[in-house]
């Protein structure tokens, strides 16, 4: 069963679950391109932030994290970053309801909206942020491994 577990970005346990889920984006990244950035770990330090590990007995097997970033359209905005799961533990429903604690997460700090980006490829991604409520937006940042943009809107 999945436990939701807050970490610090930079452990060792997070910092692995980090390579792994760059190491395979940068596998399919379309024309090897892929930039991988290790996150700033003060951007996930409550409230400005928080970082969760999904372990499965124990075994930290995933991860996902929400920080701040400037508000929107709709007032407090947090970003959705991060979230992976092991290709073991796949099909589970974890990665659904790791992405509703990150919100009841952002809920409680005030978040108005959540907002992330992705990549067209991560087509499995695209389909759990449409079914999560989630809607296409222009980008809202910059980011070069980015090909889509969401937002939520949180009552």
């Amino acid at each position: 069963m999945a436990e939701f577990v807050e970490a610090s970005v930079d452990s060792p346990e997070a910092h692995a679950l980090l390579a792994d889920y760059f190491a395979l984006r940068a596998e399919i990244f379309p024309g090897g391109g892929y930039r991988t950035v290790f996150p700033d770990p003060a951007a996930f330090e409550p409230p400005a932030g928080v970082f969760v590990m999904v372990r499965d007995d124990g075994t930290p097997v995933g991860c996902g994290g929400i920080r701040r970033v400037p508000d929107g359209p709709a007032g407090v905005r947090y970003e959705v970053k991060h979230l992976y799961l092991s290709p073991a533990t796949r099909g589970r429903g974890w990665g659904r309801m790791l992405l509703a604690d990150l919100e009841r997460r952002a809920r409680e700090w005030g978040a108005a909206e959540l907002v992330l980006d992705t990549h067209h490829t991560l087509e499995a991604a695209g389909g759990l942020y449409a079914a999560s409520g989630f809607r296409r937006i222009e980008p809202y940042n910059d980011n070069p491994n980015a090909t889509r943009w969401y937002a939520k809107t949180l009552d």
